[in-house]
């Protein structure tokens, strides 16, 4: 009985499956965080290029700044 717990002790300390997926979960988790800072600190800037460029293809005028860009013909 002796033998069975030590070789079931000794299989658990090799294995590290867990680890590994531990690991795995926190490189994923600081991945979202990089995103979500991204979109957040470019969120402004893309809408006013986006709305730039709609103003120049209709030939209209933008007004505003910082995310709250209008197109006004």
């Amino acid at each position: 009985m002796l033998s069975l717990y030590t070789n079931f002790a000794v299989r658990l300390r090799c294995d590290e499956k867990g680890a590994t997926a531990v690991e795995y979960g926190i490189m994923v988790a600081l991945i979202a965080v990089v995103i979500i800072i991204a979109v957040t600190a470019l969120g402004g800037t893309l809408h006013d290029m986006f709305v730039s460029v709609k103003c120049s293809m209709t030939a209209g005028t933008v007004t505003g700044t910082g995310g709250a860009a209008v197109c006004s013909n």
